[in-house]
């Protein structure tokens, strides 16, 4: 973490007796056969039993949480369509994939059905493979049908054990990449320990399977690792290469497997520039990252059939422009203190400019507006105006999308993660500031009088870097409930390895002067043994308790539905409706869908909010005009939504609505002056009625305590002869 250097340049004088002592101190046991030997041995015994030790925790991890889920389902017992209705959401979505590509007759027609699909937008032929991030699916499978495993394993089981799987690899790579930063591999198992014990905020892979951030995250953490160890001083030419190609498989895989990836990836970008503009890395590496990270998102653009998305991204645009400000800002890192605080600041200024106009030049060639939805959010969010729009208030109002609830830190807490963070955390950045501030300090005129002689400390390049992606990451989580993943895990990893440092322990007991070679081994060790201790006896009886409490999937409604819609409908006939209920249709159904959970292109947001239409305050003939345009055949209403209580007025849907036609909503409240008294009732809670208005267009088809079903007419309207009603 922390090491004693010396200016480069200069001939010095005095040395701290401290480091000198344990300089002479290595060069004699170096002269020491046996001493070498048996130091040469220790090294592989450890090495091998830390190895031994990081495969067994990451297999029982993944165990844990596949039994975990079991029980919380009794996914063995249950039957097929609840199963694949435990695929909640957008899940459901990425799931049907899955089966579609074992259920077509060839691979060739299952990769033709994906890339022409007509299924899963009504009236639309999509390309899925460009649209979506399921080449995961893709992958498995033909894996499934290539493997002589189908007398053995069933489908669905397949994929979530790879899922689970890739936990066992998710928890190593945390392991390794405190093992590498420490220097030991008591801090892995302690992290791993932290990981486990704190699943509630560092995992939901057990309750959400498919979700694409549980198949990124794992090989994000690989990356992490791998650029831990690509920082690090001296590598060998072998060895660095080698680390470069994993660094690049990783960060592929990751841009492959999440449509989020071009925001992790910028964040880290943020950190390799920050670093950089700081001397705290060097030039060259974080030049072949920025190089990786452009390249890897490439070849997924490529992948994914030119996705404008990826070519719009700002990561793209802010490689680009960091690249450009070098070669055009010369001699950033010379000069007094102010002189380099100016030039940083002009060089920040340059590339934040030169980042905005590129990334508008490509939106414009492009025509962009698939992610416009996310900057909308973002503005509101952080207060830059109220917004009326739809999509932006839809994500405004999810609790994923707001910020960390306060009682996180309580649940850290218990586990002693959170304080032993806050203790590393505080010693690391007091060190950065102060090797920031001594690597902006004047030092050319210093060397030329000789006054240089003094050691001064400053943060290992691998040690920087974990720490400012642990701040920035830190930052996302507290803004972003949903982000709060990538940030908890690695706060294990950060707090474990500064715990196990023998430099922040060091550094700590110099500044209380109470410094001690013993001491500094006793803490290291004693310090993570006594947690460990700690977590054992206060989780472990918990933990057992969850592995023997047993529970069962139980949701009759829907699966009611679900098998009504496969014995009374045509396989073509066109589905309406929330978006989260419709990708189990398309599931447990394989029934066309108007709209879905995929968000992430601008004419699906404007169809969900046309279909969403039915919750709102509109004339059944408008309802029945838009659902028809989609050329929808039933449509699906929810009690659920028609009268939410989960959230408070102003966030429940049908009031999303009503903000977005300029009506007013309903309930005591305040409403905003301009809104208007809708013409008509609404829609969801009078179609019940059963009222000519609406039987002429509407017919019930299907009803149980929680969903409605009803058939769209398709006669011709007599109040607009041109529509087809």
């Amino acid at each position: 973490m922390i090491s004693i250097r010396q200016r480069k340049g200069v001939k010095t004088t005095e040395v701290s007796e401290d480091y000198a002592a344990q300089e002479a101190n290595v060069k004699l046991e170096n002269k020491l056969p046996s001493g070498c030997t048996t130091r040469k041995l220790w090294k592989l015994l450890s090495f091998t039993v830390g190895g031994t030790v990081a495969l067994c925790i990451g297999l029982l991890t993944s165990v844990y949480l596949a039994t975990l889920h079991e029980n919380d389902l009794w996914f063995s017992n249950i039957k097929e369509v609840e199963r694949e209705i435990s695929f909640r959401t957008e899940c459901g979505l990425y799931y049907s994939y899955y089966k579609q590509m074992l259920q077509a007759p060839t691979l060739m027609q299952g990769f033709h059905g994906l890339i022409y699909d007509n299924k899963t937008e009504s009236m639309r032929t999509i390309n899925l493979l460009q649209r979506m991030n399921i080449y995961q699916e893709v992958f498995l499978s033909i894996l499934y049908r290539v493997l002589p495993i189908q007398k053995y394993l069933e489908p669905v089981y397949f994929y979530i054990y790879t899922l689970f799987g890739l936990q066992a690899i998710y928890v190593t790579a945390l392991y390794v990449t405190s093992w590498l930063l420490s220097g030991t591999w008591l801090s892995g198992l302690l992290a791993a320990f932290w990981y486990v014990t704190n699943r509630i905020d560092t995992t939901r892979v057990e309750f959400t399977i498919p979700l694409r951030e549980n198949w990124a995250l794992p090989f994000f953490a690989i990356q992490i690792a791998a650029i831990t160890y690509f920082l690090r001083p001296n590598l060998q030419p072998l060895s660095e290469r080698l680390t470069l190609l994993a660094i690049f498989i990783s960060t592929f895989l990751f841009s492959l497997t999440w449509q989020f990836n071009q925001f992790m990836m910028l964040m880290q970008a943020l950190v390799l520039f920050t670093l950089d503009s700081l001397d705290m890395l060097p030039a060259v590496k974080a030049t072949w990252l920025y190089g990786i990270q452009m390249t890897g998102l490439l070849l997924v653009c490529i992948l994914q059939f030119f996705n404008s998305m990826i070519l719009g991204s700002l990561l793209i645009s802010f490689n680009l422009s960091v690249l450009i400000a070098r070669k055009l800002q010369k001699n950033l890192k010379t000069g007094s203190f102010l002189n380099r605080l100016g030039k940083l600041l002009l060089h920040l200024f340059a590339v934040l400019c030169l980042t905005l106009f590129l990334n508008n030049i490509i939106k414009k060639i492009l025509n962009l507006k698939s992610d416009e939805h996310i900057f909308k959010f973002l503005k509101a969010k952080f207060g830059f105006g109220a917004t009326r729009d739809f999509d932006a208030n839809l994500y405004l109002c999810e609790e994923a999308f707001g910020l960390l609830p306060f009682n996180t830190f309580g649940r850290l807490s218990d586990t002693l993660l959170f304080y032993a963070y806050i203790f590393v955390l505080s010693i690391t950045v007091m060190a950065a500031l102060a090797v920031a501030f001594h690597n902006l300090s004047d030092s050319t005129s210093q060397q030329s009088t000789g006054q240089m002689g003094k050691c001064t400390i400053i943060l290992k390049p691998e040690t920087a870097y974990n720490l400012i992606h642990t701040i920035l990451f830190g930052f996302l989580a507290l803004s972003t409930m949903r982000m709060k993943y990538l940030w908890t895990s690695h706060m294990c990893v950060f707090a474990s390895f500064g715990l196990c440092s023998p430099e922040i322990w060091e550094l700590l007991l110099k500044s209380l002067h109470l410094y001690n070679p013993k001491r500094i081994c006793i803490m290291r060790y004693s310090v993570p043994i006594l947690i460990l201790l700690y977590l054992c006896y206060k989780f472990w009886p918990g933990m057992m308790d969850e592995l023997s409490e047993l529970r069962e999937f139980y949701d009759p409604d829907t699966v009611e539905l679900m098998n009504w819609i496969n014995s009374n409908t045509p396989r073509k006939a066109v589905f309406a409706g929330s978006m989260q209920l419709l990708a189990g249709v398309k599931l447990c159904t394989g029934r066309t869908l108007t709209n879905h959970p995929h968000y992430e292109d601008n004419s699906l947001r404007e169809r969900t909010k046309a279909v969403y239409q039915i919750y709102a305050k509109r004339s059944p003939e408008d309802v029945h005009a838009l659902l028809r345009s989609f050329g929808a055949d039933y449509v699906i209403l929810e009690d659920s939504i028609c009268y939410e209580r989960r959230h408070q007025r102003g966030c429940r849907l049908r009031d999303l609505l009503d903000i977005a036609n300029g009506h007013m909503m309903d309930g005591p409240g305040e409403n905003d002056p301009d809104l208007k008294l809708a013409g008509h009732p609404r829609f969801c809670e009078e179609i019940k009625k059963n009222l000519p208005p609406y039987t002429a267009y509407f017919t019930r088809v299907f009803q149980n305590k929680t969903f409605h079903v009803y058939k769209l007419s398709r006669n011709k309207c007599h109040c607009c002869q041109d529509i087809e009603c």
